[in-house]
């Protein structure tokens, strides 16, 4: 790990995009960005928190932290993982992020702010059947070989099988 490294803080979806695999393990689908910081720093040493905020109800904050792996279209688990996905097999999937969870933590969120949820934005979705899983590909090789510090990202597949 470079200590001279930045920190990573990466916003996730929450369409139906994490699933509790176990007692001890979760998993979320990883989709493209313009970045590659959370696959490359869990691939560097593994370590990884999800932090859960309570937008609205009671101001509660959990904190998941662990040991991820990545779970690419190549590995054998990822079809098996992906069943829990209903979005699983769409263009701009990268991966999967397996935790597998070693400390759960709470605290309060009265920091965070009240905030109501409108809708999903289709923005990623539109942007990736647009461009096609070869196009995507080809994003992914320009866009996420690496991560802002150099650390090893994906293939530009993403490890997924390539189009026929």
């Amino acid at each position: 790990m470079d200590p001279e490294g930045h920190v990573n803080c990466s916003p996730k979806g929450n369409r139906d995009e994490f699933a509790v695999l176990g007692p001890d393990r979760v998993a979320y689908l990883d989709q493209t960005g313009s970045g590659i910081e959370t696959v490359a720093h869990v691939q560097e040493n593994a370590r990884i928190v999800l932090m859960f905020c309570a937008f609205d109800g009671p101001p509660r904050i959990v904190r998941l932290h662990g040991r991820g792996r990545v779970v690419t279209g190549n590995d054998a688990e990822f079809a098996e993982i992906g069943q829990r996905f209903p979005r699983s097999s769409d263009v701009g999937v990268r991966s999967i992020v397996t935790v597998d969870v070693t400390r759960v933590s709470d605290s309060c969120g009265y920091a965070v702010p009240l905030m109501s949820f409108k809708s999903h934005r289709p923005t990623l979705d539109e942007w990736a059947d647009r461009k096609g899983r070869a196009g995507v590909y080809a994003y992914w090789a320009e866009k996420n070989s690496e991560s802002i510090d150099g650390a090893p990202g994906l293939p530009h597949s993403g490890g997924a099988v390539e189009p026929g």
